[in-house]
Parts: structure tokens; C-alpha cells; sequence
């Protein structure tokens, strides 16, 4: 592959979100990375002539054979499914897993885009051995969106996940063609230039909140018992409970960002609903990752209602409250206001 030109993002470490172009199946040594994303129809894994599932397969890797036995499945929560690691046996192939990402309803691009970034956080908290991952342009070959319209949300959500804090050292976008290259280029261009001007994203100095509650609509009445709970146990307390709509035009979520890094700790309500809610998992994942740079506890898992947990999300002592157990969600209230207090 050819490398075009790449943005180093602001930070301590030399990440990177690199566009290449060239054939993700025709790999030097120097190409080599951890993680191949490819997307796909649900459980549609047949070989076309003109998508990456049908090059690898004509390399001699099959995506069908490899969803038999899966190391990781999150398709319930969040439409992926991740391959065990294997030795490919093309020389062409460098890398050791593949990401399968294959949502149920397809949505607009910058919600696909969005989508497989909520994918991937869950998946890098369990595989801590992958650093580097690589994906074409989504959606821009049989799909038919143009390179323009699916490479920029892609290049700005990479950028700003990789800015807060997602664990991996660089993001590899690949996009075959000469024309589309061109188009990739320009927006990469501008982007740099954008990017390079504007302030980096740094941790909040100051708290505004004490509380921030992620819940689905669906468990309102249960944040709203936990709500009056803490007010009733301390009246001053500070509590962010504000219910907006995910921005589906966008691939990255920076009114979120900017909210919860103002918050001491992030309540998360866990229960079906939440897990089949795009905005709540974005709350999580961007409160999983600043407490995971930060080396601080800021995710105060309550599990108000029984499902089937990915495991980043019960790696911590969760507070126990199903079946909405309201005598428990008081008792949450009380443990929560103990770990603001540090107690």
C-alpha cells in the first residue's frame, strides 16, 4: 500500500490516523497491522466479485469460516462480532483478526460510521493486545456512497476518538482507486489544516456537575427515583440529567464529550433498553475511556434491569438493583454519594 498522508493526533503518544491507498489484501511486511475491519449484511458473508470479503476469500481467507466460531459476539448490542486470532496463510495478509460489522438496519453514513466506532470500544477493552486497525472506506463499493461523503466522517470520528483516549496506536483507512484517492486527499487536507488550528481536547479543570445519569427514555421513572433519592439525601448536589437526541449527522459526539468531562461521576443505568440505545453506549464508552486515562473509578454501574452484559461493562462491581428495585435504588443513591465523597 501506498501511504498519502496522515494527521498525528495531540497527545502524549505518536498516534496516528493514516490514509494508504492500495489492496487490503496485498500487504508488504511493513503494512502489517492487528485488526481488518470489514462490514457486511447480517450473517450475509458471500464472496462478491467487488467487495473485500470476496478478496479475501479469493486469498484464502473465509469470513464464513471464521463466524463459526467467534471470539467475541456483540451483533445483540452492538452489531459486530470479532474473529479469533489466525496465521493466514497468503503472504499478502498481515494482519491477525478480523472485526465483522454488520448492523441490522443500515443507516445514514455518518451513522455508520458512528456505529462501528461504538463497535469498536467494547472490543478493545477486552483485546488490550490490539493496537492497530485498519478498514477501507465503508460503504463507498457496492453500497455507492462516494469516497468524499463516507472518508470524512470516518477521518473525524478517528481523530477525536483516538484524541480522548481509545486505546490503539494508529487508525489505517484504505481506499483503492485513483479517483478516489484524489477525493480522499482533499478531505484529509482540509481536515489537517482545521485540525491543526484549533485547540486540542484536554481534561475539564473545573466540575459543573457532581452527577451525570446515563439512561435509556425507556427507565426514566427509575432516574428519576434515583434523582429525588439524591436530592432528598443531599439538596445541593448536582445532578446532569438532560435527555438529547444523538446527532446522527455526525460520526463523533463533542456536546457529550464536553458534558460528561465536566461531571465527578457517571451513573449508568444498564439494562436492555440501554444497551439498545446508540447515545447511552456513546456515554459509556467516552466515560470508559476518560476514566481509563484519568486512572480514576468515574463509571457508577447500577443494573436496574436483566440483559445480557458485553464484559466491559461488568468488568467493575456493578450496584445491583434489578429487577428496578426501588429499595435498592435508594440504596444506590447512598453508595454513590459515599464514592463522591470518596468514602
Amino acid at each position: 500500500m501506498k501511504l498519502l498522508d496522515s494527521i498525528k493526533v495531540r497527545g502524549s503518544s505518536d498516534k496516528r490516523v493514516e490514509l494508504y491507498q492500495g489492496d487490503l489484501t496485498d500487504l508488504s511486511e511493513a503494512d502489517r497491522f492487528d485488526l481488518l475491519v470489514v462490514s457486511a449484511f447480517p450473517n450475509d458473508y458471500i464472496p462478491t466479485p467487488s467487495s473485500l470479503i470476496g478478496a479475501l476469500h479469493r486469498k484464502g481467507l473465509s469470513v464464513e469460516s471464521l463466524s463459526l466460531v467467534k471470539d467475541i459476539d456483540l451483533r445483540a448490542t452492538f452489531s459486530c462480532w470479532l474473529s479469533m486470532e489466525f496465521t493466514p496463510q497468503d503472504p499478502g495478509l498481515k494482519f491477525r483478526r478480523i472485526l465483522c460489522f454488520e448492523p441490522l438496519v443500515r443507516g445514514s453514513p455518518p451513522e455508520l460510521v458512528g456505529d462501528i466506532f461504538r463497535a469498536l470500544t467494547p472490543i478493545l477493552a477486552e483485546r488490550t493486545d490490539i493496537k492497530t486497525v485498519a478498514m477501507p472506506v465503508v460503504a463507498s463499493g457496492d453500497q455507492g456512497y462516494s469516497v468524499r461523503t463516507m472518508f470524512k466522517p470516518l477521518l473525524e470520528a478517528a481523530v477525536q476518538w483516538l484524541e480522548i483516549g481509545l486505546p490503539l496506536e494508529g487508525i489505517k483507512i484504505v481506499t483503492r482507486t485513483d479517483a478516489g484517492a484524489q477525493e480522499a486527499l482533499q478531505v484529509l487536507s482540509e481536515k489537517k489544516s482545521e485540525y491543526l488550528q484549533s485547540a486540542p481536547k484536554t481534561q475539564s479543570q473545573e466540575v459543573d456537575y457532581d452527577v451525570f445519569i446515563s439512561y435509556s427514555r425507556n427507565n426514566a421513572r427509575e432516574s428519576e427515583a434515583l434523582e429525588k433519592a439524591l436530592r432528598e439525601a443531599r439538596p445541593n448536589i448536582r445532578i446532569f440529567v438532560d435527555r438529547k437526541a444523538l446527532n446522527i449527522g455526525s460520526a463523533w459526539q463533542p456536546e457529550i464529550f464536553e458534558t460528561l468531562d465536566r461531571c465527578r461521576k457517571v451513573v449508568a443505568l444498564l439494562s436492555p433498553d440501554y444497551l439498545g440505545s446508540k447515545v447511552c453506549k456513546e456515554e459509556f464508552n467516552i466515560a470508559w475511556i476518560r476514566g481509563r486515562e484519568a486512572d480514576e473509578d468515574v463509571i457508577f454501574p447500577v443494573y436496574l434491569y436483566t440483559t445480557q452484559l458485553p464484559t466491559y461493562m461488568k468488568y467493575r462491581n456493578y450496584f445491583d438493583c434489578r429487577e428496578g428495585d426501588k429499595l435498592k435504588i435508594m440504596e444506590a443513591s447512598k453508595m454513590l454519594l459515599a464514592s463522591i465523597d470518596g468514602v
